[in-house]
């Protein structure tokens, strides 16, 4: 049973353990990418732990506040890059992924934005679990698509636009699953599938982004220099930025379905 109070011991270990699986994939030697491997996927082990105790010692899914969706989106973000590389080989991308991670994790270490143990009655509902897991997921692929497509801006190169195809692909589904399953538990909760509440908005945003992408890609599968779905995929993770937390900073924020 864990509280906020070990998430340091836990971070510095699993961000250890991550960093040096990131500097390890650089390496051009032929043992790097299983060392690599074994590195991160121990800093995912070591973090997971951490993850299980505080929902045993929270008695409830850590998903409530701001901070926990970081907890859960660092770890995801660590996930995604571990698969891109183990699937593509992209010796870079663990490292950014790193980077990426690290940012949120710093973050709850200095601002971790905790709540009590109870749950609001609208939160207290089946769906709460996989909606929020799945859209987390889908973030830290779209994440993946992200640096992906500023590397091949850097390089003008369509290289990587397979890659990010595939990304978004299974990034999609899973944030149409998190569209859907949130329409299904607002009925529930609120007696509607849909109230165009600020968060809904930017999140039918950034799904449509995303489906723009996809759409450009299957009518100009050819066009490997074009910069511009490069430059939708990042549209669409900045307006993933803007649905995730953007808009608690706006005036609407406060009458929001999606504040507690």
């Amino acid at each position: 049973m864990l509280t906020w109070d070990c998430f340091l011991h836990f971070a510095l270990v699993a961000s250890s353990l991550w960093l040096a699986g990131a500097l390890t994939a650089l390496l051009p030697a032929r043992w790097s990418r299983k060392v690599s491997v074994c590195c991160i996927t121990l800093g995912l082990v070591v973090y997971c732990c951490f993850v299980a105790g505080l929902w045993i010692g929270l008695g409830r899914p850590p998903l409530r506040t701001m901070g926990e969706t970081r907890l859960w989106y660092s770890l995801f973000m660590m996930v995604s890059g571990l698969l891109v590389y183990a699937r593509w080989g992209y010796r870079w991308l663990p490292f950014f992924s790193f980077v990426v991670s690290s940012v949120f994790v710093i973050v709850n270490v200095f601002h971790p934005e905790l709540h009590d143990r109870s749950l609001p009655p609208a939160l207290q509902s089946i769906w709460f679990v996989p909606h929020v897991t799945v859209y987390m997921f889908s973030y830290s692929l779209f994440g993946c698509a992200f640096l992906l497509a500023v590397a091949g801006l850097l390089h003008r190169s369509g290289a990587y636009l397979p890659s990010a195809d595939r990304l978004v692909d299974i990034g999609l589904v899973f944030l149409t699953f998190g569209m859907l399953s949130g329409c299904v538990w607002a009925k529930q909760a609120w007696g509607m599938y849909w109230s165009w509440d600020a968060k809904e908005t930017w999140a039918a945003a950034t799904w449509c982004a995303y489906l723009v992408y996809l759409h450009y890609r299957l009518k100009y599968p050819s066009t490997e220099k074009s910069v511009f779905p490069y430059i939708i995929l990042i549209v669409g993770f900045l307006l993933l930025q803007m649905c995730w937390y953007g808009v608690n900073f706006l005036p609407s924020a406060k009458d929001s379905l999606h504040s507690y």
